[in-house]
């Protein structure tokens, strides 16, 4: 009888609409199939096969909507167009993702979807107010208590001669939120959310894992009980352990609070078990926005596919535990 630890190598031709022919090495161990691409013939890059798959969300369910926004900067001299007529919309719980390659322009709408950076055109509205159109004070009080930043790796972004309980009370002491007690019960029903435990509170954050520090990371950013968290490449620092840790943390806090995410990676494994709608961006335009399975099993645009061709690829069912997939 065979073991089920052994590995089990197997090669098999197939198609995929818009993709051609691929030939494929697939493997089997402990339940678990995988694919490691060796061929591809060309591609089949007319879409007619792919069912349409509507993206649209109610224009009075918008928590957050970009519409054509345009950000030029200048860099000796010359006009460098970081994003080009971008329009983004994000629902109250919904979980989108962003992905493209470094340089196409994702860091940039994410600064100018949390009013750090003033489109050239265009507008960001949040719960129907022009962001841009507010006074810099205005702006800071409507976003800072209501969106939050889950930044790329926390051990840079978070202050290490600081505890762990003050890197997470400090929004809180921010903004006024509560009394002392308050705050302190606030921070250690934080820790239990993510996963922590409550002797950790009194630790300098520079004693911490990098698993430890994301999720110290995760609980600042929900002390304010935000509605929005942008993800900026939450698990790209990370090994690929730790990785599934915080993505399985992440689905279930927005499972459970009903948060709106967006999530900016180049992990598409990442973004395929998080979110429920996905935009790939280019050279700073998105050239392709739709539901997240049909952006994995019929995209639509080459540079899509480029993306999809270019990754690992594990059989793998949504919402299953994400240690099954990375």
């Amino acid at each position: 009888m065979r073991r089920a630890s052994e590995l089990e190598y197997r090669q098999r031709t197939a198609k995929r609409p818009g993709s051609g022919s691929l030939t494929f090495a697939e493997w089997r161990s402990g339940g678990v199939t995988g694919h490691i691409m060796a061929t591809q013939t060309s591609p089949t890059l007319n879409p007619v096969e792919c069912e349409p798959a509507s993206s649209a969300v109610q224009p009075n369910n918008d928590l957050l909507v970009a519409e054509h926004v345009t950000v030029d900067y200048t860099s000796r001299g010359r006009r460098v167009r970081a994003l080009d007529d971008v329009t983004l919309r994000i629902a109250p719980g919904e979980a989108v993702g962003l992905i493209g390659e470094s340089g196409s322009g994702k860091t940039t709408l994410s600064r100018a979807l949390l009013g750090l950076v003033k489109p050239t055109r265009g507008n960001v509205r949040y719960r129907g107010r022009d962001i841009y159109s507010l006074k810099v004070a205005q702006r800071h009080r409507l976003l800072g208590g209501d969106t939050a930043l889950i930044f790329q790796d926390p051990r840079s972004s978070l202050n290490p001669r600081l505890s762990v309980g003050a890197v997470i009370r400090d929004p809180l002491q921010v903004r006024h939120i509560g009394s002392r007690h308050d705050r302190e019960v606030r921070v250690n029903a934080l820790l239990h959310d993510v996963g922590l435990p409550t002797e950790l509170i009194d630790r300098p954050v520079r004693e911490l894992s990098g698993g430890q520090l994301q999720r110290v990371a995760i609980a600042r950013a929900l002390a304010v009980e935000p509605s929005l968290v942008i993800a900026d490449e939450p698990t790209s620092a990370l090994d690929v352990s730790i990785q599934a840790q915080i993505l399985n943390l992440l689905n279930n806090l927005k499972r459970s609070r009903g948060i709106a995410l967006l999530v900016v990676s180049h992990d598409i494994r990442a973004i395929r078990f998080l979110c429920d709608r996905t935009a790939v961006m280019n050279q700073g335009s998105i050239v392709e926005s739709s539901t997240t399975d049909s952006i994995f099993t019929c995209p639509k645009d080459a540079y899509t596919r480029q993306l999809l061709d270019a990754a690992p690829r594990l059989n793998y069912k949504h919402g299953t535990d994400a240690k099954k997939f990375l």
